[in-house]
């Protein structure tokens, strides 16, 4: 095991080993190390931790130290030439009608150096192009023909899933894409579809194509002779992710197709046997195991604690009505939602309040009958009835007219009568 850290000069770049002796570094971290190009800046990813052996390139180069502030002072001087280097080329490029596109410029740490990226079509002849620009920059000029892939990777974008692309996000390197890849998947073999912005097959069909391999091996081939439950038939179909098969079952009329898993149909050796022959018998019933759901440590509590055993026998017993001194409310005296209504026979009549409390204290209720009550109306003086005199309701009747001879209306309610003024009858 060796203890390195891990190293990346441009974002999106390749990410290299270097060996931090006895320091220290985190992620994040500038650090100045030693290349085969001279010294380089570049951005810690990884802290300090081992790796194996095998996994080292030998030799393998030293961190110098880590960044100052006058080494992120030389970077940001480096980024300014850079765009200025930008500029001057593409002049040059237009000046000498060189069939050529400039993509990137990198200066190196020590500015010693000046780097070109471009893409072209094919070769060109760019001998006088670095005279020029050597001439500008006085410094050593490098040309380098790149991919579009690679134009991608340090351009960056948007792809057409909506995330930026892969290339300058984390991938570090290329990966081989095919457009067998695409039939594996049961993509669209639309060149537009399946492209990226580059104009090449998109890496992401790598990532799955592992996953497809490994399904593909449990699944019959389109068209091969196979036995289902529902009888024998050929595979028109089948869905990878859901590991389904269309089968088109044999029989009078027309053709029937349905689905079945891949567990339930079986393969008949030798293909279609010749006609008057029996198909072998080769499918095996599929035992089912019962599938036990988990129990959700999420569910909801019962509302009630009681189970339905206590409500069945709690139905079935008897109700005993318990006796109490206290009186019913009026709602249970009606019958309403507090308890049944007691039936009341012909004859008997209902207590009133007074014989109740009297029924609770142990007395034997009064009861008094209509002919006691009307013989004690007669027994009353006249002087307690109220009498009134023909005369007095005559005048109460009689309602004065006003001047034009209209009938004076009378505003006193029977519960709210305004009061009488001062000189008022």
């Amino acid at each position: 095991m060796t203890e390195v850290i891990s190293v990346q000069f441009r974002e999106g770049g390749k990410v290299y080993f270097f060996d931090p002796g006895t320091l220290r570094f985190s992620v994040g971290d500038a650090v100045v190390v030693e290349t085969s190009k001279g010294l380089e800046l570049g951005r810690c990813t990884a802290g300090n931790h081992k790796v194996d052996d095998h996994a080292v390139v030998q030799p393998l180069k030293t961190v110098v130290r880590a960044a100052t502030q006058d080494d992120l002072r030389v970077e940001e001087i480096n980024k300014k030439r850079e765009k200025e280097a930008f500029g001057i080329c593409e002049e040059k490029i237009a000046k000498h009608g060189l069939e050529m596109k400039l993509v990137d410029v990198e200066c190196s740490f020590e500015g010693n150096k000046i780097l070109f990226f471009f893409t072209a079509d094919g070769r060109v002849d760019f001998r006088e192009l670095v005279k020029d620009l050597a001439g500008v920059f006085r410094t050593r000029i490098e040309l380098r023909q790149i991919g579009v892939r690679d134009e991608a990777k340090m351009l960056g974008g948007i792809g057409i899933c909506g995330q930026p692309f892969c290339c300058s996000r984390f991938l570090t390197e290329f990966q081989p894409v095919s457009t067998k890849m695409a039939k594996t998947q049961s993509l669209s073999l639309n060149p537009t579809k399946i492209s990226g912005c580059c104009g090449r097959l998109m890496c992401c069909l790598r990532y799955e194509q592992e996953a497809y391999e490994d399904l593909i091996k449990h699944m019959p081939k389109n068209g091969c002779f196979v036995e289902t439950e529902e009888g024998y038939g050929n595979v028109v179909g089948m869905n990878l992710l859901r590991q389904n098969v269309k089968v088109r079952l044999d029989g009078p009329g027309e053709a029937v197709v349905h689905n079945f898993d891949v567990a339930d149909i079986a393969e008949v050796p030798g293909g279609r046997p010749p006609e008057g022959e029996t198909p072998p018998h080769v499918l095996q019933p599929r035992v089912k195991e019962p599938v036990e759901e988990p129990e959700d440590e999420w569910a909801m509590p019962p509302l009630f604690s009681d189970s339905t055993a206590d409500v069945s026998q709690r139905q079935s017993a008897p109700v005993r009505e318990e006796k109490s001194e206290k009186p019913q409310s009026s709602r249970r005296r009606r019958g309403g939602h507090g308890g049944e209504k007691k039936p009341q026979t012909q004859g008997e009549k209902k207590p009133q309040q007074g014989e109740k409390k009297q029924q609770a204290q142990g007395k034997k209720p009064r009861v008094q009958s209509q002919q006691t009550k009307a013989q004690s109306e007669k027994a009353k003086p006249a002087a307690e009835k109220k009498i009134v005199p023909k005369a007095e309701s005559a005048e109460k009747k009689a309602v004065p007219k006003t001047e034009g001879g209209e009938k004076k209306k009378n505003y006193r309610r029977r519960y709210h009568a305004r009061p009488k003024k001062a000189g008022e009858e």
